[in-house]
């Protein structure tokens, strides 16, 4: 896919994020199609593995909505092939402002990087700072998210990105996304997530928009969320939410 040719290594931008009906989603789509487009891909599978501390650490202390947070996950477009290229990315969450890192890795090498450490061919300063985290966190796989996306993008500032994501669902086994991205379904049937990514301030006819159509900005981790209904559970079972550091 041609989301690797030419990609954006480093992002600085405000992620809002909505929970929608079906209803929801088609009115707003019919009020955003004057001002947006949608990308070339159209509809499109995002395959994610996150990865985490023995006694999920890191999502725990995320969802305690700390004025700084982090995050690791392998991601792909698509379901890839072993040699396939996907990216490997911290996401960071500091005062309202999410920061996100990445770099482009064959499949093969981005899993034995995550989950052997064994070190990559290629180098770069982003891949140095997630060296960096796994040495401090050491954390491993965890769980797979997939999800259908479509993305549009602001006719006036292509910056402007509103994304929609159906199906999402998730598995705690295969954590590799070349053996497909099906799961369990984590939302209840009929509900579309929508996110807004932009780098500065809304513009006003998105504002308006959102205030005529009813809905309403709401906090969700798709990862998180997971976490909470599923996740924890098996933390619990273990007994290693106890002794977690």
């Amino acid at each position: 896919m041609s989301h690797m040719s030419h990609y954006q290594g480093v992002f600085r931008r405000y992620e809002k994020k909505y929970m929608l009906s079906n209803e929801q989603h088609q009115a707003l789509m019919e009020r955003l199609y004057d001002y947006t487009t949608k990308d070339s891909y159209g509809m499109h599978t995002i395959c994610n593995v996150y990865l985490d501390t023995e006694n999920y650490e890191l999502i725990r202390t995320s969802i305690e909505k700390p004025i700084y947070k982090e995050k690791i996950r392998l991601r792909s477009y698509g379901i890839p092939k072993p040699g396939d290229k996907v990216f490997v990315e911290i996401k960071k969450k500091f005062d309202g402002i999410v920061y996100k890192r990445r770099v482009q890795l064959p499949l093969d090498e981005a899993l034995s990087f995550l989950t052997l450490g064994k070190q990559t061919t290629a180098s770069s300063q982003i891949l140095d700072e997630i060296d960096w985290f796994m040495k401090r966190y050491m954390p491993v796989p965890k769980v797979f998210i997939a999800y259908d996306r479509l993305a549009l993008f602001g006719n006036e500032d292509p910056s402007l990105r509103i994304t929609f994501d159906q199906n999402i669902r998730f598995r705690q086994c295969l954590l590799d996304p070349s053996k497909g991205s099906w799961g369990n379904p984590l939302l209840e049937p009929g509900k579309v997530l929508m996110e807004i990514k932009i780098p500065g301030t809304m513009p006003i006819w998105l504002s308006q928009i959102l205030a005529g159509s009813n809905v309403f900005p709401t906090s969700f981790s798709k990862y998180g969320n997971c976490y909470k209904k599923h996740l924890i559970y098996n933390t619990y079972q273990k007994g290693g939410i106890n002794h977690a550091g």
